[in-house]
């Protein structure tokens, strides 16, 4: 769900840090409405592989299924859509979904020149964090102030 490489493909947008806090009041929401759905989907799931006896590979209905399975498989793929969906949303703001299960987003931005990610989480109520391209989330460092001013392009 992103690149690693120093080329920002074309449609890429690089970010500055206010660019992104003025996106986190929406996307806070969102990953919000996304980590319930997730928590949803995930009991639904649960409760299916309850009722059949085991987890079911497949959410397409069968012929074999008991009463009620079929409507919660076609329930779970409808949830399951509107998720990815969620997420496509996200994706189309210019964030680059890194972790889904915790709200982890990653942003491109760009420091003295080089390509950095811009790193927020899900219940920061500011973009505090960037690291390296080819570091994960371990790689985080805080954004002072010498990082900041430098990233306002």
């Amino acid at each position: 769900m992103g690149t690693t490489g120093q080329t920002v493909r074309a449609q890429q947008r690089v970010f500055t840090v206010q660019e992104v806090d003025n996106l986190i009041p929406t996307l806070s929401s969102k990953v919000g409405d996304l980590l319930v759905a997730r928590s949803e989907i995930e009991r639904l799931v649960a409760e299916l592989s309850e009722q059949l006896g085991y987890e079911p590979k497949s959410l397409q209905a069968d012929a074999d299924d008991p009463g009620g399975v079929a409507s919660m498989k076609q329930d779970l793929r409808q949830r399951m859509s509107r998720y990815e969906q969620g997420w496509n949303e996200i994706e189309a703001m210019g964030a680059f979904v890194k972790d889904p299960r915790i709200g982890l987003l990653d942003f491109y931005g760009n420091i003295e020149g080089r390509l950095v990610w811009l790193c927020w989480r899900y219940g920061e109520d500011s973009l505090g964090y960037y690291h390296e391209l080819n570091a994960g989330y371990a790689g985080r460092r805080t954004l002072g102030r010498r990082e900041r001013a430098l990233l306002l392009n």
